[in-house]
């Protein structure tokens, strides 16, 4: 019950009730209201800015955690960045190397992703910091995916690993015994006919005319022809895997386009057709259009022995294709 309040009427010389209008009443209930209301918000900023609340101190070991977490994820990301970059450098260094392949091209995985795909973080405390984690997962799952696409193509080479080994060019086109002592280098030259230096694409070996020529690897004959370019009758094959040979200025062919032939097998005789002084074998070694030095690819340490017995067995085998 509210508690009467009187005042002195000097008028009447008593005392009368004081008589306060509802709505004074309701004003200062109000008044009364917001006054304890913002003292007890001064109370509580006051309170937390000198104490923490056990919710405040929760939210601050979350934030720690969350800290720590993501520490510990740039961590582990920097570490999966080092081992895949040991296995590229052995993809490109030793296992292309091997396989004799170009390096597996990597230019589009770097290819920056749009920034709207990062805008959700921009506004956030920590943005800088989840930008910049965003930023190598995306990247690390990149060259993951190239890697694991490298792998496969190496994975489809070792299969044929053994196919390789026989298809590239490793022996001498021509017996040795049956080759003259001086070879006729690869590289600029002075041309003897033209007078002026020109890049010789190949080597000559110089041997008399009718000396057999052989095949240095196995592959399919792509050009079984006469006079062409200078080259006189010339066998070009196709190993596979980017490599090709040419045999040129032979007197005689005994294959024909689209024939397989195996490492040792007889496809032609020595001669001295088209631009040549004399009875030689220019031998030439292509690798994905380029040409290569073919004294590189004659097996130095191979006897006479060894020679004629990939001869014979190239003569006993038969492919059907």
């Amino acid at each position: 019950m509210t508690k009467k309040r009187y005042k002195f009427n000097p008028k009447t010389l008593s005392y009368e009730e004081i008589v306060i209008p509802v709505r004074i009443r309701l004003y200062l209930v109000c008044r009364n209201l917001l006054i304890a209301f913002i003292l007890a918000l001064v109370a509580n900023f006051v309170f937390s800015f000198f104490f923490y609340t056990p919710k405040m101190a929760s939210i601050k070991r979350n934030n720690e955690k969350l800290m720590g977490d993501y520490i510990q994820l740039n961590e582990k990301i920097n570490e999966s960045f080092a081992r895949l970059d040991k296995m590229s450098t052995r993809d490109k260094q030793v296992y292309r190397v091997v396989f004799a392949v170009d390096t597996f091209s990597r230019a589009e995985l770097f290819m920056p992703y749009s920034d709207e795909k990062y805008a959700e973080w921009q506004s956030d405390r920590y943005s800088s910091m989840i930008t910049q984690t965003w930023l190598k997962v995306d990247l690390l799952s990149r060259l993951v995916y190239g890697q694991s696409v490298s792998m496969d193509q190496l994975q489809e080479l070792a299969k044929d690993k053994e196919l390789m080994a026989e298809s590239v060019p490793a022996i001498w086109p021509v017996n040795r015994s049956e080759v003259k002592p001086h070879i006729g280098a690869f590289g600029m030259r002075r041309h003897p006919i033209y007078k002026r230096y020109l890049m010789h694409k190949g080597i000559d070996l110089g041997g008399k005319r009718g000396v057999p020529i052989y095949a240095t690897g196995n592959g399919r004959i792509d050009v079984s022809t006469g006079v062409k370019a200078g080259y006189g009758k010339q066998v070009l094959i196709n190993h596979g895997f980017g490599y090709q040979t040419r045999y040129a200025h032979l007197s005689k062919i005994t294959v024909v386009a689209g024939q397989y032939v195996k490492r040792g097998e007889k496809i032609g005789e020595l001669g001295n057709t088209g631009r040549s002084t004399g009875p030689h074998l220019h031998y030439e070694v292509i690798y994905l259009g380029k040409h290569l030095d073919p004294i590189n690819f004659l097996r130095r340490d191979m006897t006479d022995e060894e020679m004629q017995k990939i001869i014979d067995q190239a003569r006993t085998t038969t492919y059907e294709m």
